[in-house]
Order: structure tokens, then C-alpha cells, then sequence
């Protein structure tokens, strides 16, 4: 009689690997075995690289009670985290510890991020986002919309807030780059993040000795009074200019191509006059679209029950707001791009206190960027087929490597 086999190994067998792949031309969608659990069962297992086994959460309530949750870490040193790759400790920053460490250093970057003083910017952000349509409109054309456009426009930004040189986006760009892909080895990560470190300790530096109305000399300020390390400030910069121009620039290059692949509601948005419907359009964009595609990463630090299981100390989850955002329970007809709809509760930004910093900052230069270069440029179209556009499956963050665009 032949064995039979274990039923742990059984069980391993039928765990499924995350990330997933999207189906062939829906790139603007999750993949689908996300939308058959999530039918399933709002908490499931899956497996990643190293071989581990984390709770998969991809229903929208549970996220969101999750992520407010304190007996959840976002401590990526912690045993169990579930690492989207191969980690030597905590390179990033604040993002990735708890209370009360995590708490101390975003206080000390908030002020520059809220509401009104982002709203101060808005008339520079316009600025910015018109002269680079006028150079788009005086080049050649077809134009990759990504590096003439997508790309510049939240760097430009990052930079006038932090203090950084704009003439240097060619070094943090590539380095970016490297950090963000999933495919990168723990040898090149580390130099890239060596590398951007060292160049941001460097401005800190020079903010000493000569601060400016600046981020960046704000933190030095905090080094020089003690409250501190320099070394602290360096990954506080790296961590902020990553995030504020990757993150946005895939944003604007993914949008326009949705709302190019839906005409009508590009025209919708094109027609819009009330700032109260390009906001909302914003926040239907960044609820349809996900680009943080590959979870938000947790450990527990106690048992939680979830959904009738019960998730153990020390287990990864991972809260797949991609799927989140679908949830047919927060948003009916979820995978209809609506730009009518009310999105704003959407987990795009994350929630509970680790929501997104920089999220004020994300919402208003999209809204200029959104009410503005489809006006100017009314035919924009594509200069190549939906097929042949080159999409970021391999980064910790979705988007196009290039966009041709014409007009």
C-alpha cells in the first residue's frame, strides 16, 4: 500500500505563492486569485520567498481593523515579519518600527506634510506642472511621459521641500530604482541604500553649517540641538525622498494610462470645473489603481482573533490593499473606474498610525497634474499599444517603466 502523505505537506502543497501575476491584459486589475479568496475567506495562507507562510488579508473591514490594531508590528526586525525580500535590519526608517520610537521620529517631519502648508505649495506645484507641459508641448513627439513628464514633476517637488539639488535626481532616481525592485539582490540594495545614505548625510552636513528654509535643515537643526542622531536624520532623508517622488510618479503615469484606456472618464475629468470633483477623481484613481501592490507587511505581537481564526504571536500578515480597495462590501462594482464615486476611505495611503505621511502632499499635486495636463494637451493618446507598455510587476511599486505618448 503506497504512503500516504503528510497532512502538513499537504497543506503546504496547495499554499499559494505571493506575490501573484495579473491576468494577461488587465494590468489595471489585481490578480485574480486574489478575488477568489477573497470570496473565500477574508484570511487565508500564503507562501513567499523564503518559504514562509503568512496570513493573507484581502478584505477591506479586516484591513482596516488591522492596521489600527496595536497588537500589530510594522517592526520589520521583528521574528515572523513576512519580507518582501532578503533584510539585513531596518535601512529604512521610522516607517518600519512601533510606537514609541516610530511616533518620536514622524513627529519631527509632520509640520512640512500638513494640510495648510501643502496647500501654501499648490501655486508651485501649478508652476512646475505648467512649465514642464510647455517644454512637452514645444519637443518631440511621440515622448515618454515618464521621464518627461511623471517623473520630474514629484522629484521637483521632493526636492524644493527637503533641500536636496534637483540637478542630482539622476543619481537618487537610479538608486531609487534599485531599492524598489523585488528582484534586486541584498548585495545591490545594500550599496544603493549605502549610497543614497551617504549622499544624504552629506546635505545634512552642509545644512549644518548653512541651513535653509528646508526639511532637511530643520532635521539638522534637530542634530545639532540633540534630539537626533545624524545618522537618524540621513535615513529620514533617504526615506522621504524615495517616497515622495517614486510613489507619486508612478501614480501620475498609471492614472493618465487608465484614463486613457477610459475615455469617458477622462472627459468627464477633462470637463470637471468643481476642485470637489477633481478631488474625488483623485481618490477614485488612487483607489482603482493600488500601486502599493504587494501588501503592507505586519507581524502580530499577541494572538488575534480575525474572522472566527486566530492568528498566533509572532505570525507575518500580509494586508493586500489592492484587493482591499475591490472589496465589493466598501465599494460597489469595484472594478469600475468611477470617477463619481466617493473613494475617499479607501487604503490606498494605508490607516491607524502608520498611514501615509505624505499623503496631503501625494493628494495635491495629483489634483494639479489631474486638472491640468489633459486640458492642455486635449488629444493626449497613446503612441503605442496597451500590449506593448512595460509595467512594473517586479517593484514594491506598480506602474509603467515608459509611457509613449503623442498628441
Amino acid at each position: 500500500m503506497p504512503p500516504t502523505s503528510h497532512p502538513v505537506e499537504q497543506e503546504r502543497t496547495e499554499i499559494p505563492e505571493y506575490p501573484m501575476a495579473r491576468a494577461a491584459g488587465c494590468p489595471f486589475d489585481p490578480p485574480p486569485p486574489l478575488r477568489e479568496q477573497q470570496q473565500e475567506s477574508p484570511l487565508t495562507r500564503v507562501r513567499l520567498w523564503d518559504g514562509s507562510t503568512p496570513w493573507l488579508v484581502t478584505r477591506y473591514a479586516e484591513q482596516r481593523a488591522l492596521l489600527a490594531d496595536p497588537r500589530v508590528s510594522a517592526d520589520i526586525t521583528r521574528p515572523g515579519y513576512p519580507a518582501q525580500a532578503p533584510v539585513t535590519g531596518n535601512s529604512i526608517g521610522f516607517i518600519l518600527m512601533d510606537d514609541p520610537e516610530h511616533a518620536r521620529l514622524r513627529r519631527m517631519v509632520t509640520a512640512p506634510f500638513a494640510i495648510k502648508r501643502v496647500e501654501a505649495l499648490r501655486p508651485r506645484v501649478q508652476e512646475i506642472v505648467d512649465g514642464l507641459i510647455d517644454e512637452l508641448l514645444a519637443g518631440p513627439r511621440p515622448v515618454d511621459l515618464v521621464q518627461a513628464f511623471a517623473l520630474p514633476v514629484p522629484s521637483l517637488v521632493i526636492c524644493e521641500l527637503l533641500g536636496v539639488p534637483y540637478a542630482d535626481h539622476d543619481f537618487f532616481q537610479d538608486n531609487s530604482k534599485t531599492i524598489i525592485n523585488r528582484t534586486t539582490s541584498v548585495e545591490e540594495r545594500t550599496a544603493a541604500l549605502g549610497r543614497l545614505t551617504a549622499y544624504l548625510d552629506d546635505l545634512v552636513g552642509q545644512k549644518l553649517a548653512h541651513p535653509r528654509e528646508d526639511l532637511l535643515s530643520g532635521l539638522a537643526e534637530r542634530v545639532r540641538g540633540g534630539e537626533l542622531e545624524r545618522a537618524e536624520a540621513a535615513r529620514m532623508g533617504v526615506l522621504l525622498l524615495i517616497a515622495g517622488h517614486e510613489t507619486t510618479a508612478n501614480m501620475i503615469a498609471l492614472g493618465t494610462l487608465a484614463l486613457l484606456e477610459h475615455p469617458d472618464q477622462l472627459d468627464a475629468l477633462r470637463a470637471a470645473d468643481d476642485p470637489k470633483d477633481v478631488a474625488r477623481a483623485v481618490e477614485e484613481l488612487l483607489r482603482y489603481l493600488h500601486i502599493t501592490h504587494t501588501g503592507r507587511r505586519r507581524v502580530a505581537t499577541e494572538d488575534i482573533e480575525v474572522a472566527g481564526r486566530t492568528v498566533r504571536a509572532g505570525e507575518g500578515l500580509i494586508l493586500a490593499n489592492d484587493i482591499g480597495n475591490r472589496d465589493p462590501e466598501a465599494f460597489p462594482d469595484p472594478d469600475r473606474l468611477d470617477l463619481g464615486r466617493d473613494a475617499r476611505h479607501h487604503v490606498a495611503f494605508g490607516f491607524g498610525v502608520h498611514q501615509c505621511l505624505g499623503q496631503p502632499l501625494a493628494r495635491m499635486e495629483l489634483q494639479v497634474v489631474y486638472s491640468t495636463l489633459y486640458r492642455r494637451v486635449p488629444t493626449l493618446r497613446l503612441a503605442a499599444d496597451l500590449g506593448d507598455i512595460p509595467f512594473k510587476h517586479d517593484g514594491s511599486v506598480y506602474g509603467v517603466y515608459e509611457l509613449p505618448v503623442t498628441w
